[in-house]
């Protein structure tokens, strides 16, 4: 059954009813529950943004990577994003250290204000945590004649 009303001028109109949509429990949604986010998480996100600048040649010490070129080998292993990456969490902010080896020929510190800024971005972006820091180690330079630190393989 519908209902009807009468406008001013004699016609009659179908009368829509509204409701109005309630919200449960009231307040902000994002107020009801806590959301954490692991240092593992923030690792895996700066690592690979750190990765993208241009000049970034590896992360991670010299002992890290030949140990990571190892895992990388074996089979059902997965290269590590986190190498050279470490963060600390809090519950709004974190703060993260990197390690990275850059490319022979670029400016280190353009490439580590760069490593900044994309870490940062990326990090804050994904996460909403802020930024606090961001330290960057360089521990070697890649020259251009120099070998990857491959492993010999065992088998061939």
């Amino acid at each position: 059954m519908s209902e009807t009303t009468t406008t001013p001028d004699g016609d009659s109109e179908p009368q829509v009813s509204t409701r109005k949509a309630t919200r449960r429990g009231g307040g902000d949604p994002a107020a009801r529950g806590r959301t954490t986010i692991a240092d593992g998480v923030v690792e895996k996100i700066a690592g690979l943004a750190a990765r993208d600048v241009l000049g970034v040649h590896a992360m991670g010490s010299g002992l890290s990577r030949t140990f990571g070129a190892v895992r990388d080998r074996v089979p059902g292993g997965s290269k590590s994003v986190t190498r050279g990456v470490k963060a600390e969490v809090g519950e709004v902010q974190t703060a993260l250290d990197l390690e990275i080896v850059v490319d022979y020929g670029v400016s280190i510190t353009e490439v580590a204000r760069a490593v900044r800024e994309n870490v940062i971005a990326a990090v804050e972006r994904m996460t909403g945590l802020e930024v606090v820091e961001v330290n960057i180690a360089v521990s070697d330079v890649k020259l251009p004649d120099e070998e990857e630190e491959e492993p010999e393989p065992r088998i061939q």
